[in-house]
């Protein structure tokens, strides 16, 4: 009996230690973020942007050169104010940029309002201030209801 006792003395089978971490309670915690996670992003629809609608400025300007973009894709230009020309009809966006390099022309000093419905496209309205500001008109504005 003294030689089984001497022998576990001597590095026989002995208690070892471990050292692993229990990872269950990490997983449990990852799957319910990994569940939260999944569910928010249906909760908003990222396809609907909805624009603040703007104020009227205190004083619009007398006389301007107006631009009228329609949902359809229909352009109309003209002059509103004083000097006021009945909105002329332009069959596509070349024909429209031809005829507002002649009014701008005609009148260096009015600004220019592009009045978009709410159903017309962001890009159509961005794309008609830029050229717009290529042709050198400095001034271009938004129109408001």
């Amino acid at each position: 009996m003294a030689s089984s006792f001497s022998s576990s003395m001597r590095g026989g089978r002995g208690r070892k230690f471990k050292s692993e971490i229990n990872v269950v309670p990490y997983i449990d915690v990852m799957l319910v973020l990994l569940i939260i996670f999944m569910v928010m992003p249906s909760s908003n629809n990222p396809s609907v942007v909805n624009l603040p609608n703007a104020e009227k400025t205190a004083r619009p300007p007398d006389d301007y050169i107006q631009i009228v973009l329609k949902p359809s894709g229909a352009l109309s230009i003209g002059v509103n104010g004083k000097e006021q020309q009945a909105p002329e009809t332009a069959p596509n966006r070349d024909a429209l940029m031809r005829k507002l390099r002649v009014l701008h022309e005609e009148h260096p000093e009015f600004p220019v309002m592009i009045a978009g419905d709410k159903e017309s496209k962001y890009d159509d309205v961005i794309q008609l201030i830029s050229e717009a500001k290529k042709l050198g008109i400095t001034r271009v504005g938004l129109a408001t209801k």
